[in-house]
């Protein structure tokens, strides 16, 4: 049954929202096709792209992607104080890069002469727009029109390329972050198409490792990594970098062996301090896209009035 987004997405619940979106047709949205002897690997760069413009424009920060050959993930990180630091002519400029807006906004940018009623009109056009720059399904939409059109074009056809609507998820807590995240950068590792994280291209994880080795502070149009939560904290992911990539290396490394959590006891840090059990965390990523929201007991119980619901169908985590 298809669920309204309000009770999907909140920001009252949690900034951080796991989205997937698949393709409805046979042909590819990326990869190979070895039926048709065609390769559609370009249009993985369109996504790239694509979202590299969006994350400049909306305050929606990209924290983790992974694009396949029929469907791509991103992990997503709503950023409302970056939104409300934007002044109404920065709000309308983002906004205006993926839009025409209407004659009376054109009018006030170039600063020609209006009335009290017509200026209080133009902020009020704003005001919404800024909201929309904080609206996952509104970078969800200019991201996917945006690749339909161009794969339609290709391909020499009309008609819906996407499964509907997107499904999101909402990541209630740091655990849930984490695991998302380790999820996502891992899917070519999973589905064989890649025997290392760094070896997984159209990832977050590979442009991480590549900025890294660069010396570059953090990959082009990323959330950063800013270390653990403490006070004056600035905006970013609340981890170590290198944290999280032996933490990404080490569960690629469990999943691809068809391991049962034997580990040896130098465990990952970020694993030590969310308080999770290797068992536990193997668990948690093999069984990440079920249900709509992922997080610990108490974090969903706080966050049901928020999602105007009452009982939730989620991946359950353990709060110690």
């Amino acid at each position: 049954m298809t669920k309204a987004r309000s009770s999907l997405i909140s920001i009252d619940a949690t900034p951080y929202y796991h989205c997937v979106s698949r393709c409805v047709r046979r042909s590819f949205l990326c990869g190979v096709d070895e039926s048709a002897g065609k390769s559609f690997e370009h249009r993985r760069g369109w996504i790239e792209k694509r979202l590299l413009a969006l994350s400049q424009a909306f305050c929606v920060d990209v924290c983790a992607y992974a694009i396949m050959s029929n469907h791509y993930h991103v992990v997503l990180h709503i950023n409302t104080d970056k939104a409300n630091a934007l002044s109404p002519l920065e709000v309308a400029e983002r906004w205006l890069a993926f839009h025409q807006g209407p004659t009376l906004i054109q009018r006030w940018l170039q600063g020609g002469e209006l009335s009290d009623a017509e200026t209080a009109r133009c902020l009020e056009i704003v005001e919404c727009w800024r909201g929309r720059l904080t609206s996952i399904s509104w970078f969800m939409r200019l991201l996917n029109q945006h690749i339909a059109v161009e794969a339609n074009r290709e391909d020499g056809c009309t008609g819906h390329f996407w499964e509907g609507r997107f499904k999101s998820q909402a990541l209630l807590d740091e655990k849930a972050l984490a695991a998302a995240m380790a999820y996502v950068d891992l899917n070519p590792v999973r589905a064989a198409i890649a025997e290392t994280p760094e070896q997984s291209e159209h990832t977050s994880v590979k442009a991480r490792i590549e900025a890294l080795r660069k010396e570059q502070a953090t990959a082009p149009f990323l959330f950063p990594f800013v270390g653990n939560p403490r006070k004056e904290m600035p905006a970013g992911l609340p981890f170590r970098l290198m944290d999280y990539l032996e933490l990404v290396e080490w569960t690629g490394r469990q999943l691809r062996d068809d391991k049962s959590g034997h580990i040896d006891k130098a465990l990952p840090p970020l694993l030590e301090r969310l308080g999770l059990e290797p068992d536990s965390w193997l668990d948690t990523c093999t069984r990440i896209e079920r249900g709509n929201i992922i997080g610990t007991q108490t974090a969903i119980q706080a966050a049901l009035p928020h999602l105007k619901r009452h009982r939730v169908s989620g991946l359950r985590l353990p709060d110690h």
